[in-house]
């Protein structure tokens, strides 16, 4: 193992747990992309499925980092001034820096996990945080072996909260590894669907996954679950720590109702906490977002926010954390909710959907990682889609299950049509779509149905 003795950067430490490197006397950041590096920063080279993290060291030396981690013989002869440090698997080792430099850090983490909703439940939470506490939070949805640890090495001593999404979606003892390294104090749930259900194989050991957060939480830590899903419902007895519920019904601390979805316009509805009756008007789009909104409020009064402070919050919200609402072409409205999908999320777009004003257009991508279950959900889709579409656009081999649920469902063939890419769609919709269309679009990401929105949008603005 190369060690930094000889490095100009700081003492004597090598990657281990027992001597790790100080990262606020070495290095200035860690980054795993080359084009992202800047200069004194650690590059972590990670061997991907389709791409390998060694071949872009040159690029990495080249744009100022000054040590290098990897996994193979680094590169002769060695740049002058670059320390390398040589470890068995780079993704465990940057795990290990990461638990290192957490444990040094004061700052309390959130961890939000679920099926649907944590990268909104991520942002909305955040947002909220922000309005009182210095708050850091996992960009995008990077909530892996590689994202939670990239998320916890930019901790300093100035944060207050991390609110750090955590996935766990391919096998047992995932969520439990990740909260080895970001120790929550609070943890939330937010719903167990189905979801990478070809991987896990049921809905009942994704319970089991999402579990492990709650598991981990300490005892004097505050878990807060969703209570209207009886599988979050039955994580309480993994709980040490005291349990705080949210939802749409009475046993719930936190509460909604006299729900109101306004289209594009937001939601309204009243909050029950804290013993406090609030109205929040929020920008979030969809019934859906109801929970959403009650897992930040939740979770926002646990590390000791104000109602009065949440509410605030709540209702200066930006516009558009997740989905994105633009101008299309011919004068329609897109709905851009194409950053993956799952069958409660592709549900839920097209009930917003329903909700707005004009003609309905569904552009609906494949929903990967079913397994034996896609023919029965891209069904299930169809068949919502068939209520509220008056136009559905199907792109990938497994449309013809949802053309199939939406025929069964009373929708017309010549309602519907199908594509096997995303590019053959798009002379179609430039053609169909008209003024006051809304056009919803969703699919998983290998569908790539967030260039057509884009190229949608495009198309607009060249012809303003």
């Amino acid at each position: 193992m190369i060690t930094l003795r000889d490095a100009k950067m700081g003492a004597h430490a090598s990657l281990t747990s027992h001597h790790p490197i100080n990262l606020d006397e070495t290095v200035a950041a860690v980054a795993v992309d080359s084009r992202t590096v800047e200069r004194g920063d650690l590059f972590v080279a990670i061997r991907g499925e389709r791409l390998d993290g060694h071949t872009y060291i040159p690029d990495a030396v080249a744009a100022g980092a000054t040590a290098v981690m990897l996994a193979e013989p680094p590169p002769s002869p060695l740049p002058e001034g670059v320390v390398f440090l040589r470890v068995e698997d780079t993704v465990r080792a940057l795990g290990e820096l990461a638990a290192y430099h957490r444990r040094r850090m004061h700052s309390k983490v959130i961890g939000i996990t679920g099926s649907v909703g944590k990268t909104t439940t991520k942002e909305v939470l955040a947002n909220v945080l922000s309005s009182r506490y210095r708050t850091l939070r996992n960009q995008k949805s990077l909530n892996n072996e590689i994202g939670v640890p990239l998320t916890l090495l930019a901790l300093r001593p100035e944060i207050e909260v991390a609110v750090v999404e955590i996935g766990g979606a391919y096998a047992l003892g995932e969520i439990e590894h990740l909260c080895g390294i970001a120790r929550p104090s609070v943890g939330i749930v937010t719903n167990v669907g189905s979801a990478h259900i070809g991987r896990m194989g049921s809905v009942e050991k994704i319970a089991e996954t999402k579990s492990e957060l709650v598991a981990c939480l300490p005892a004097d830590g505050v878990a807060v679950l969703n209570a209207d899903d009886p599988y979050v419902r039955g994580m309480a007895a993994k709980a040490r720590c005291p349990v705080r519920w949210y939802g749409l019904d009475d046993p719930a601390e936190v509460r909604a109702d006299e729900i109101e979805s306004s289209g594009f316009e937001g939601i309204r509805f009243r909050l029950h906490i804290a013993g406090g009756v609030y109205t929040v008007q929020t920008p979030l789009l969809g019934r859906h977002s109801v929970h959403t909104a009650l897992a930040a409020a939740a979770a926002a009064e646990a590390v000791g926010m104000d109602p009065t402070e949440i509410v605030a919050a709540l209702r200066g919200l930006p516009v558009g954390l997740r989905l994105i609402v633009t101008a299309g072409v011919n004068g329609s409205t897109i709905i851009d909710d194409t950053y993956n999908a799952s069958t409660p999320s592709v549900l839920a777009a097209l009930n917003l959907l329903a909700e707005t004003k004009g003609r309905k257009v569904a552009v609906l991508g494949d929903m990967a990682e079913l397994g034996d279950y896609a023919p029965q959900e891209h069904e299930k889709v169809g068949m919502c889609a068939a209520r509220v579409c008056d136009r559905l656009y199907l792109v990938g081999p497994l449309g013809e299950h949802t053309e199939h649920g939406a025929l069964a469902a009373g929708m017309s063939p010549a309602c519907i049509d199908r594509f096997e890419t995303a590019e053959e769609i798009l002379p179609e919709l430039r053609r169909s779509l008209a003024e006051g269309d809304v056009a919803l679009l969703k699919g998983s990401r290998a569908m790539h149905l967030d260039a057509l929105a884009a190229q949608i949008a495009a198309a607009e603005e060249g012809t303003s």
